[in-house]
């Protein structure tokens, strides 16, 4: 299959575009169907390459999948195995997840090393210690994880610095352990309630999620879960991205607007417009033209660091000078290179990039090397003067599910080859 992309800048966006499913909700909602041995459903899931490998491990665990449009159902009633192979977890590292989950159903279970991502050291060490302090037995020999426990116990653990995936691994630790689990330090991301949620509809025990201090009440057995999987933010984010940077209005359907807040404060800094109505939200990109004097990438309820590179695309074209300063990913400025081929001025020194913005960008070839860079790819090939060509459309895929689509729709020029 051609992984490139041909897209032809200069054209403005209107109309309405729907927010697909959240793949940061989806994929540990996914993990949690093991702890029933039943059906669970999910109810507008996305229909993307990080949700299709997540079902492919679960069906090589012994689980029984299928697609009703965008609802995945998952019966995991013989889901017995317990080894996640490294072609899986090679590929998609929030597969660690899956950890205490098998720990929780199975007693035991191993993976390969997780891998899957090229934005810098993203140490596992906290999902070991959250699991080994509810009792689990951990050893890694030749890079593959092995972990086995009779039956998680009740525990205190305090994080050593707020982790979403370590946060959601306890979780799925502790709902059927024996007896009380307290979690501080947790991190406050709304992908956590939304696993949360989804455990309660299965009969699981948990309170204070949302906040730094989580609380689990073991329970013998969970039951089949049902939930809609949220709309996902940073797919809204980058959407609202693509208006800025092509100066353009556009609608977008079911927003998760309560979830965007860092991020619209930057947007208006920018010059733009927003406003919420009745489930929808008007976005009005005309008037973005000014430079952001310091944009900090933070824990929720901070500025998410999946629309840092994305929002560089359309600061290369706001004129003045603007500076990030990345605090999550110590190697998150990869799509800088490939901006600088499209004229943009950008200058990357340690965690800040200063972005010296010009009046247009210009087509080039181009090449994704991770999901959010490659998007910020696309979004600087609308704003820019005739066609770009990216490489490694597949890791937008991760994430996107009807990208090109979408931003057709909304009258945009985006071709995909297929050989």
């Amino acid at each position: 299959m051609n992984d490139r992309i041909f897209i032809e800048g200069g054209h403005k966006l209107k109309g309405n575009v729907q927010i697909q499913g959240s793949k940061n909700a989806a994929l540990p909602m996914m993990a949690a169907s093991l702890l029933h041995r039943g059906v669970s459903v999910l109810k507008g899931c996305p229909r993307i390459a990080d949700v299709f490998c997540m079902e492919e491990i679960l069906q090589n665990l012994g689980a029984v999948t299928w697609w009703e449009d965008h609802d995945l159902y998952l019966d995991c009633t013989k889901a017995d195995k317990t080894e996640v192979p490294f072609s899986f977890t090679g590929r998609m590292r929030s597969s660690v997840i899956l950890l205490g989950a098998l720990l929780g159903r199975n007693k035991k279970g191993s993976l390969g090393y997780p891998g899957g991502c090229v934005i810098g050291k993203r140490p596992i060490d906290m999902h070991l210690l959250v699991l080994e302090s509810l009792g689990a037995r951990i050893q890694e020999v030749a890079g593959q994880l092995s972990a086995e426990c009779e039956r998680m116990k009740g525990t205190e653990f305090s994080f050593p610095k707020r982790s979403v995936g370590a946060t959601q691994q306890g979780i799925l630790g502790a709902v059927l352990a024996k007896g009380e689990t307290v979690l501080e330090n947790c991190a406050c991301e709304p992908e956590i309630s939304w696993l949360c949620h989804y455990l309660r509809t299965m009969g699981a025990q948990i309170t204070g999620d949302g906040t730094g201090r989580i609380c689990v009440s073991g329970v013998e057995g969970l039951r089949g879960g049902s939930s809609w999987v949220p709309p996902d933010r940073i797919v809204a984010g980058t959407y609202i991205c693509a208006a800025a940077i092509t100066r353009s209005q556009i609608v977008l359907e079911n927003p998760p607007e309560g979830e965007l807040k860092a991020f619209l404060e930057v947007y208006r800094k920018m010059g733009g417009q927003y406003k919420g109505n009745s489930g929808k939200l008007l976005v009005n990109g005309k008037n973005v033209q000014s430079p952001v004097k310091l944009l900090e990438t933070g824990v929720y309820p901070g500025f998410p660091t999946d629309l840092q590179s994305p929002v560089m695309a359309v600061l290369s074209t706001i004129e003045g000078e603007s500076c990030i300063r990345e605090m999550v990913f110590e190697d998150r400025y990869k799509a800088a290179d490939q901006l600088r081929k499209m004229g943009a001025r950008i200058r990357v020194q340690g965690n800040e990039a200063v972005i010296c913005g010009v009046k247009t960008l210009h087509g080039a070839a181009v090449q994704a090397q991770e999901l959010r860079g490659g998007a910020s790819l696309i979004l600087a090939a609308l704003g820019a003067k005739g066609v770009t060509v990216l490489e490694g459309y597949s890791f937008v895929q991760r994430g996107y599910e009807h990208i090109c689509q979408d931003l057709n729709a909304l009258g945009a020029a985006v071709k995909r080859i297929q050989e």
